[in-house]
Formats: structure tokens, C-alpha cells, sequence
């Protein structure tokens, strides 16, 4: 049983700012890191991005459980295939090297984003979502050891924030939480506590 007030979020790899914004407006937290493996959920290995031509997703490959009766996420791994985090680390470089704090957060950002083969998934989720919390200033509780099957929180209605290719392809929403950090810096934290607040 979880204390009253508790936010259920599923397990998701830098997820959107909704994610977060629920997490800042919560009292406690639990994260459904040990809820069972679904090879379906990409999301909870995948995150979007915006490139030059508008939204990329990235995939960090795992290794699958194998003979083992009921798992979950806590048994899957990182793997290597494909060199994933030098594509990546190329990825992130050529879409955010140009925004105002790229090269202020990428080095906070880089071990929990780009885990060595073997990690379990569920170590790097939570080594990014630390990561995360510490830029946006969020010091709410979070249990991690949930087991609940829990959807995603839905983007809350809020104002686009300033996006550095906004000129080209509009205001892209619901983007992992990396696009509002690169393009805010410490007015990330701001708008994170904005995010549930209707438009007038």
C-alpha cells in the first residue's frame, strides 16, 4: 500500500516535461520500475528529440529477459548494438550543440544517458531521472521499487517554451525533458512548475 498523496509513474527514459511536471507537484512519488516487462512499451527505453527535421526518437537497444517466468523491467539490460551511444552522443550534439546550455548539461547528462552495455535498464532510468531532478530542482520522494502497470501522464495544457529551431518547425510539445533543459537551462525548473497551469 502506498502513502496517501503517492504519484504512480510508469518506468520511462528522459521522459517529457509532463513527467516531471507531476513529479514537482507531487508529495511522494513511485516509479513502477519493477511493474513486468512488456517488449510494447518502447517508451520505457525510447525518448523524442527535435532534429533539423523535426521529431527524431531515440532507442537505447536492450537485452531482452530470457527464460525467466514473469519478468519485469528490472531484469532487462543495455545492450551495445549498433554503438547506440556514440549515435547518440553525435544525435544529441547535432541537435542541441547550437541551443544557449547544451554544453552546460551534456556533461552531467552523459553517463546516466549513455550506460554502458550490461546496465540494467532500470539503473539507468533511475541515474538519469536523478540526474534530472537535480537540474529542475526537484526534491520530491521517489520510491522505485513499484510494481503497478501505470500509463504515461498526459502533456498538461501550458505555453510553448522557447525551442531553438522554433522558426523552421513550430513549437514541438511533448518532448523529452532533455529539449526543455537544452533550450532552458535554469528556466527549465520554472516552467516545469508552470506546466499544469491552463492557458489564460
Amino acid at each position: 500500500m502506498m502513502p496517501e498523496g503517492t504519484v504512480l509513474l510508469p518506468p520511462a527514459l528522459a521522459p517529457p516535461a509532463a513527467y516531471y511536471a507531476a513529479m514537482a507537484a507531487a508529495g511522494r512519488v513511485a516509479i513502477a520500475l519493477a511493474s513486468p516487462y512488456d517488449k510494447r512499451r518502447k517508451e520505457t527505453h525510447r525518448y523524442e528529440i527535435a532534429d533539423t527535421r523535426g521529431r527524431l526518437r531515440l532507442t537505447v537497444p536492450v537485452q531482452p529477459p530470457h527464460g525467466i517466468p514473469h519478468a519485469r523491467w528490472s531484469d532487462v539490460s543495455v545492450s551495445g548494438h549498433g554503438r547506440w551511444q556514440d549515435v547518440h552522443a553525435t544525435t544529441l550534439a547535432s541537435a542541441y550543440g547550437r541551443t544557449p546550455y547544451y554544453e552546460f548539461y551534456i556533461d552531467r547528462l552523459a553517463p546516466a544517458l549513455f550506460a554502458p552495455e550490461g546496465t540494467p535498464l532500470t539503473e539507468q532510468i533511475k541515474a538519469v531521472n536523478d540526474a534530472v531532478c537535480k537540474i529542475l530542482l526537484i526534491d520530491t520522494p521517489v520510491d522505485y521499487d513499484a510494481s503497478d502497470v501505470v500509463q504515461m501522464p498526459s502533456e498538461p495544457v501550458a505555453g510553448p517554451y522557447w525551442q531553438v529551431r522554433a522558426d523552421s518547425l513550430g513549437f514541438l510539445g511533448g518532448l523529452s525533458v532533455l529539449d526543455l533543459i537544452f533550450n532552458l537551462g535554469p528556466e527549465a525548473a520554472l516552467c516545469i512548475r508552470r506546466c499544469g497551469k491552463p492557458m489564460p
